[in-house]
């Protein structure tokens, strides 16, 4: 049976590949390679990938719906694990397009073509974004999501919504998952762990915003990694709910659920600024600014239901998770040094 990953060259998707490949599954990876970030570090996530004789790479963009369809077609996955997004909150604000094309064009042709292959089950990468402006925490996967901060959460509440049309007109079913503030090893150069440790490293300062006053509920990837490949074995099936239960955002009459996937553990920034310090044995230079424009202040996930369905919570500790990171980072960025 393939098992279809999205965004196989990303973060997520790389350690989710990767951790599939070692199980023995089969796996068919997509990506664009695009220039958001260095296609040096995608590519060789990729050649880790591509010494598994069980693992097939197929160049295409989301946006291209007849490659996409083919690609359905000549591997028929079964299981659909749709990672690939254009990432980040704040570029969202200075690149909105970018955002419509890869996130809601792209995805929509991935419920298509699921659509029509007659999926088993489609998992989908959504985000903590979608809580926006709720400050009622921990954030539960039934409160309201109508007031995203940044258009990139606003792209992740309509893969919701597009998802549930779809699971209601065509029975097809759909697990959203809402990552909070994944790190670790082979992380975006985007991501503040990423950041601040290779800011540190180079003498350079660290900006702190909201003059530290944030607070995020950081996931270690193995988790989620463990998290996506339980839940594919528990695909939702539609019910009989009460009216009242129909209209909360994470379940439905269809074939659709929506899930948190967090370390329900947030985390102060600057003391996750001064593990980086404990760890790399160098203070930082920290530049104390105001709050970025579709930023929020506090992060914490309520995850008490999947832990339920699948038996599983997050479980690295924040010193764990940025110790682990760091050694990647020296081992790939400062192998001379």
């Amino acid at each position: 049976m393939n098992i279809l990953v999205t965004g196989a060259a990303g973060f997520i998707g790389f350690h989710l590949a990767l951790f599939l490949l070692k199980k023995g599954k089969k796996v068919v990876g997509v990506d664009n390679i695009n220039n958001y970030y260095s296609t040096s570090l995608k590519k060789d996530r990729l050649r880790i990938l591509e010494k598994y004789k069980n693992f097939t790479f197929i160049k295409i963009d989301l946006k291209d719906k007849r490659s996409l369809q083919k690609v359905f077609k000549k591997h028929k996955p079964r299981i659909v694990i749709n990672l690939a997004a254009q990432a980040g909150v704040r570029y969202s604000i200075e690149n909105p397009y970018e955002y419509l094309y890869s996130n809601v064009e792209g995805f929509l042709n991935i419920l298509e073509c699921s659509k029509d292959l007659h999926v088993k089950h489609l998992i989908y990468a959504s985000s903590s974004s979608v809580y926006g402006l709720n400050n009622e925490l921990p954030f539960r996967p039934s409160d309201t999501t109508d007031h995203p901060a940044a258009l990139y959460g606003a792209t992740k509440k309509s893969n919701e919504i597009f998802a549930h049309s779809y699971s209601h007109l065509f029975s097809l079913p759909t697990t959203g998952l809402r990552f909070f503030t994944v790190y670790g090893p082979w992380g975006r150069p985007d991501m503040a762990l990423f950041k601040f440790v290779d800011n540190i490293y180079n003498g350079r300062e660290i900006e702190i915003y909201n003059n530290g006053n944030m607070s995020r509920d950081f996931t270690y990837v193995a988790d989620i990694v463990e998290s996506i490949y339980r839940l594919i074995s528990f695909p939702p099936k539609a019910s009989s709910l009460t009216a009242k239960r129909n209209f909360q955002s994470n379940f439905s009459s269809a074939p659709y659920r929506i899930f948190n996937i967090g370390n329900s553990a947030p985390v102060n920034l600057l003391s996750f600024v001064h593990e980086i310090e404990k760890v790399t044995g160098i203070e930082a230079k920290k530049k104390f600014l105001p709050m970025q424009a579709g930023d929020v202040s506090n992060t914490s996930a309520f995850t008490d239901d999947l832990y339920k369905l699948i038996g599983f919570r997050p479980k690295t500790s924040i010193e764990e998770g940025i110790h682990s990171f760091v050694r990647w980072y020296k081992s790939y960025y400062r192998k001379d040094k």
